[in-house]
C-alpha cells in the first residue's frame, strides 16, 4: 500500500507538472492557429505515456539512483577504504581519493553514453551532415568531455577549492577555441554541453556530488555538493571543439602533404 500511495502521489505531481503545457499547446493551437489538433487520440495515448514514465522514471530516481550514487560515495571516501594503512592523516589529502576520481570519471562517461538527449542530437547532426559527424564519434567525445569534467569536480570537492576557479578558467577555454574551431561545429558543441545535462546524467552525478561532501572531512554539502553538473556542461564543448580542431589540422596535413607529393 506504501508503494501505491507514493506511486500515485508522484502521478499527481507529474500530471500538475505537466498541466501548463498541455493546456498552452492546446490553447495556441485552437485559439492563435485556428487549426483542429491532428491524431488526437494518439496526442492522448502519447501523452498518458509521458506521464507514465515521468512517473515511474522520479521514483526510480527517489529509489535507485539517488540512492546508489550516494552510497557509492560514501564507501569510497569511507575512512577504512581511504585509511587502510592506519593513518588517518591521508583523509586530508587530495592524492587518497585516486578511485573516487576514476568512479566518478567511468559514472560520467556510462551515463552520457546512455543519455536519451544526447542520442537525439547525434542522430540530427549525423542527419544533417550526410554522416560527415558520426553519431557514435559525437557520442563519445562527449562522454569524454563529462567524464573529465566530472573527475575534476569531485577533485575540487575534495581539495575543497573554488568552484569559480574553474568554471572561469573553462569559459576562457571555450572563449579562445571558439574563435580557432571550424565555425560549422561551434554550435554543436555548445549544444552538446547542454544536453549531458539531462534525465541520466544529472540524478547520478547530483547524488555523487552530495555523497562525497558528506563523506569528506571539512566539506559542506551546500556549499560543496553542488556544481558537479556545471562540470559536465563546460567540459563537454571543449573536448567536441578540440576534436573539431584535431581533425581539421590532420585534414590540412593530409592536403599539404597530397600537395607536396604532386
Amino acid at each position: 500500500m506504501t508503494i501505491l500511495m507514493e506511486f500515485l502521489e508522484t502521478l499527481l505531481v507529474t500530471f500538475r507538472d505537466i498541466l501548463p503545457i498541455v493546456i498552452l499547446i492546446v490553447c495556441f493551437q485552437l485559439f492563435v492557429l485556428r487549426q483542429p489538433i491532428p491524431h488526437l487520440r494518439r496526442l492522448v495515448l502519447g501523452g498518458v505515456y509521458v506521464v507514465l514514465g515521468l512517473t515511474l522514471f522520479l521514483i526510480g530516481l527517489d529509489k535507485a539512483l539517488f540512492p546508489v550514487g550516494k552510497i557509492m560515495a560514501a564507501q569510497l571516501s569511507h575512512p577504512s577504504f581511504i585509511c587502510s594503512s592506519g593513518d588517518l592523516s591521508a583523509m586530508t589529502c587530495w592524492t587518497s581519493y585516486g578511485w573516487v576520481y576514476l568512479f566518478a570519471a567511468m559514472i560520467g562517461f556510462s551515463t552520457t553514453i546512455a543519455e536519451p538527449s544526447l542520442l537525439a542530437v547525434a542522430i540530427k547532426a549525423s542527419d544533417v551532415s550526410g554522416g560527415v559527424i558520426s553519431q557514435w564519434g559525437l557520442r563519445i567525445t562527449v562522454a569524454v568531455g563529462v567524464a573529465l569534467g566530472i573527475a575534476l569536480g569531485t577533485f575540487r570537492i575534495v581539495t575543497g577549492t573554488p568552484l569559480y576557479m574553474y568554471i572561469l578558467a573553462g569559459y576562457v577555454i571555450v572563449i579562445l577555441q571558439t574563435f580557432v574551431t571550424p565555425k560549422k561545429i561551434v554550435a554543436l558543441a555548445y549544444d552538446s554541453g547542454g544536453v549531458t545535462t539531462s534525465t541520466v546524467t544529472v540524478p547520478l552525478v547530483a547524488a555523487l556530488g552530495l555523497g562525497l561532501s558528506e563523506a569528506v572531512p571539512g566539506r559542506n554539502p551546500a556549499l560543496d555538493g553542488f556544481g558537479l553538473i556545471a562540470f559536465a556542461s563546460l567540459f563537454p564543448i571543449i573536448t567536441v571543439m578540440g576534436y573539431a580542431q584535431y581533425t581539421d589540422w590532420v585534414a590540412r596535413r593530409k592536403a599539404k602533404q597530397h600537395r607536396r607529393s604532386l
